[in-house]
């Protein structure tokens, strides 16, 4: 694809696609409007499970996310990197990253060769850091958590509002805001319905 673009002249880019769903583009709005307040907390996570078995080898066609030299890194690279682009998009840049790795299962056979071949790719990542807007900011990402296959979520903290979301319900954005009367102050799950929000011809369903 690379050589085909250099050969055609032509510009080219690669986007992440999640920050165009109407949930998480309604996020950058009431974030950019100020209604959360200073930001305290950005936590989010991305967890899988389809690597558990240390029968699954590495490379080739399907599997090539297991082959470094293919992939490049592992689930830092693969899945981190969507909740990171995220981050910064709705909460800024990253000033510092404190981050541990770490790979459960350490060889596998390569599906291409056949040979038992040591896996050089991270399966599971934790890191925590700051942001340049003074909040801290935590993620997760594995292929080890048994019984997920996507479990893709984000929330902010602020000191007026909080938002929630997660790919499961992509739909829907769940809010507390603290400027509610007692009454009825509470979170509020929200059906981003409203033809106004960009992409919704192209997301909701």
């Amino acid at each position: 694809m690379v050589d085909a673009i250099k050969k055609a002249g032509v510009a080219n880019t690669v986007f992440y696609n999640y920050r165009r769903i109407p949930a998480v583009t309604l996020i950058k709005q009431i974030v950019d409007s100020g209604k959360l307040g200073k930001i305290f907390h950005y936590r989010a996570n991305f967890l899988q499970d389809w690597t558990i078995s240390p029968e699954l080898p590495q490379g080739g066609e399907a599997l090539w996310r297991l082959d470094a030299e293919a992939a490049g890194s592992g689930v830092t690279g693969d899945l981190l990197a969507h909740c990171i682009d995220s981050a910064m998009w709705l909460n800024g840049a990253i000033k510092d990253v404190s981050a541990v790795t770490e790979t459960f299962i350490k060889e596998r056979v390569h599906q291409g060769t056949g040979e038992v071949q040591k896996v050089t790719i991270d399966d599971a990542c934790i890191f925590h850091c700051h942001f340049e807007n003074g909040a801290l900011g935590v993620f997760e990402a594995t292929r080890y958590a048994r019984g997920h296959k996507a479990l893709n979520t984000l929330e902010i903290n602020g000191e007026h509002a909080s938002l929630k979301w997660d790919l499961h319900d992509m739909n829907y954005l769940e809010m507390y805001d603290h400027a509610d009367d007692a009454i009825v102050r509470g979170w509020k799950r929200i059906l981003i319905t409203d033809s106004d929000q960009p992409y919704m011809d192209k997301w909701w369903i």
